[in-house]
């Protein structure tokens, strides 16, 4: 695909069925959007707007009603449940308000679970698992497990997981909610250098106006419609 456009939503629309009578619920009624490779945005927009509906569609975790949606080159519309499974494996990383590691693992094998799920975990692999938690300052706890951690440090981990299959598109849904002032300020201070030296575009939605202010480009979702804030 051209270096000049990772993403493009044209006109998408989402419905879902609000009644056994067949009523329909539109949550996204047309939005259009490109994202380029290495762009920083964020989405915001109040509760029950759609913005995890809109992520979901984006991380090729549920797809639209209408509209088109291409990433890296590929109509998603088009492909089957196992390319789709691939490609969010291969080219997107997930972080979550809840980091949703595995309790009986410890961080390195965490951090490890999207590769060997494709069995990809090998010696490189691992070395890059060990130079990334090293990079978020968690080089002294690939041993323990999360219930060793603090919130900040589980996020952390979550952020070393999704970005352990080189993505070029990391996706944070509400990544900072759970975290205290400080460690969700040290969180985007994380999320923003990594996009930079991964050279991986950022999409995060966020309750947070000043995390959304620190992105190159911020939107708001309203009304089903997505609207630049300029």
């Amino acid at each position: 695909m051209s270096d000049t456009l990772l993403l493009r939503l044209g006109h998408v629309r989402k419905e879902f069925a609000a009644t056994e009578d067949g009523d329909r619920l539109s949550v996204l009624r047309g939005v259009d959007l490109e994202v380029k490779p290495g762009e920083t945005l964020s989405i915001v927009g109040p509760s029950g707007s759609g913005k995890s509906t809109l992520l979901n569609l984006v991380g090729a975790l549920d797809l639209p009603t209408e509209g088109e949606l291409v990433f890296d080159g590929e109509n998603l519309r088009t492909l089957s449940e196992t390319a789709l499974a691939e490609l969010r494996n291969r080219k997107i990383g997930f972080i979550f308000q809840s980091h949703h590691l595995l309790p009986q693992c410890t961080v390195l094998e965490n951090v490890l679970v999207p590769a060997a799920a494709h069995g990809r975990a090998g010696s490189e692999t691992i070395d890059r698992a060990r130079k990334l938690l090293d990079r978020v300052g968690l080089a002294g706890r690939l041993n323990h497990r999360p219930g060793q951690l603090s919130g900040g440090e589980r996020q952390r981990v979550a952020v070393v997981r999704a970005l352990i299959n080189s993505p070029r598109l990391l996706l944070a849904d509400e990544p900072t909610g759970a975290l205290d002032r400080h460690s969700a300020e040290n969180l985007a201070n994380l999320l923003l250098e990594l996009n930079r030296e991964e050279k991986v575009a950022l999409i995060i939605v966020t309750h947070s106006q000043e995390l959304a202010r620190r992105t190159g480009r911020a939107f708001e979702l309203r009304d089903g419609q997505l609207e630049e804030l300029k």
